[in-house]
């Protein structure tokens, strides 16, 4: 390769020109480890979809000076979310004790590739820089990115290179859709909130969590999700009939209940897990016929994932009291019958490690990931709130709110 095809450009994503490049990068980056399954993504002809939703991002793509050929790509958007809370010091509050959010702009990068052929040439730390570039002109004080923790290359390039910080290890926790309905417990109510009725309950409930987006309301009034439930134990004064608002609720509410609203990523992209030998498929496929020749035996059938599937996210999970665990079970149970109804083969959510509640989550530990890794790196000098000072030092708490825009 001649100096002159070596002369890396970063510019901006041109989808009237650059669609079919950039699928063929996305194509070339696909390389799973020999003899091991690989997980997959199909973004439906749109490289922007899991971006596309945050009211600013960006995609930049490299490219030979000469050739024009794209040997890398990436993205980010920015938010503003929680990095913390402070106690109000303001007479007029109602409750002076009560501690409020303290808000940052933050920046989040994701679907870094850089081709096979064009590997350790400095195009990742390239694409990296300039999005950072675009991320403190436009205001952000902290970016963020998810990656696994095995993936030893991306570690090391942000890491080492980029200055960014180990930070979260949240736990990502997947179950299968069966080809059976799974039983709601019947010592739960299930209540489904309109979108002002959720954003109330989570501004007033959940406002402080770490990573909270302040546009909680952009998010619950898309169309990819699919609606916020509330489970209450049965027996209360808390029904579908009775409901009479959030307000209400937070005024007086049970002694347990639990929330969590469901994301629509089938629309938004496709997974497809690959290298399982033609064993593991026949398997597989048995298992299902099983199940819908026999669903009374509630059979735990593994779902199609050998082609192309969809996904269904739960996010905002939370809740309060000694049965708020078994609530949150009854919600998942749930989210898997619409899950299931949407033609899905999997739900997913995401928890902090130490999150109460992730016992009432159910889940496969061989589709889940007990510890993936979040890296966070201070863009600025200033910040946003002198209370929480920098917030790559602070210690974890147990919740964190994962934003579905982002998954």
């Amino acid at each position: 390769m001649g100096d002159d095809e070596c002369v890396i450009v970063v510019r901006e994503f041109d989808p009237s020109k650059d669609l079919t490049s950039v699928e063929e990068v996305e194509k070339r980056c696909e390389v799973g480890p020999n003899g091991k399954l690989s997980l997959f993504t199909d973004l439906l002809g749109d490289p922007i979809c899991r971006v596309r939703h945050s009211s600013a991002f960006l995609m930049l793509v490299a490219e030979l000076s000469s050739t024009k050929e794209i040997v890398g790509m990436i993205r980010g958007c920015i938010k503003t979310v929680t990095c913390g809370k402070k106690i109000s010091r303001n007479a007029k509050n109602n409750d002076p004790t009560k501690p409020l959010p303290v808000y940052t702009k933050l920046a989040y990068i994701l679907g870094l590739r850089v081709s096979p052929s064009h590997r350790r040439m400095g195009i990742g730390l390239k694409l990296v820089l300039r999005m950072e570039d675009w991320f403190v002109q436009n205001g952000a004080e902290y970016s963020y990115l998810a990656t696994e923790n095995d993936n030893q290359a991306s570690v090391n390039l942000f890491t080492d290179k980029c200055g960014y910080s180990k930070f979260r290890t949240p736990s990502i926790l997947v179950n299968p859709v069966f080809a059976h309905r799974l039983p709601v417990s019947n010592r739960a109510t299930l209540i489904k909130l309109s979108p002002s009725d959720a954003e109330l309950l989570y501004r007033r409930r959940f406002s402080t969590t770490e990573f909270f987006p302040r546009d909680i309301d952009s998010v619950l009034n898309n169309s990819l999700n699919l609606g916020t439930f509330l489970a209450v134990p049965r027996g209360c004064c808390y029904t579908k009939e009775s409901w009479l608002g959030s307000d209400k609720f937070l005024c007086d509410p049970p002694e347990s209940w639990a929330v969590l609203s469901v994301w629509n990523c089938k629309d938004v992209f496709r997974l497809e897990v690959r290298g399982a030998s033609r064993m593991k498929k026949t398997l597989a496929k048995t298992t299902r016929i099983v199940d819908k020749l026999l669903p009374f035996l509630r059979l735990p059938s593994i779902p199609e994932v050998f082609r192309p599937f969809g996904l269904h996210f739960l996010y905002g999970l939370g809740g309060e009291g000694p049965r708020a665990a078994k609530l949150v079970n009854a919600l998942c149970a749930h989210a898997h019958n619409l899950a299931k109804e949407g033609g899905c083969s999997v739900v997913a959510t995401e928890v902090a490690n130490r999150e109460p509640l992730k016992v009432g989550v159910p889940h496969w530990k061989r589709f889940s990931c007990d510890e993936d890794l979040w890296c966070i790196k201070r863009l600025g000098e200033d910040y946003s709130d002198g209370s929480v000072g920098d917030w790559t030092k602070s210690p974890p708490g147990l919740s964190i709110f994962v934003d579905p825009r982002e998954v």
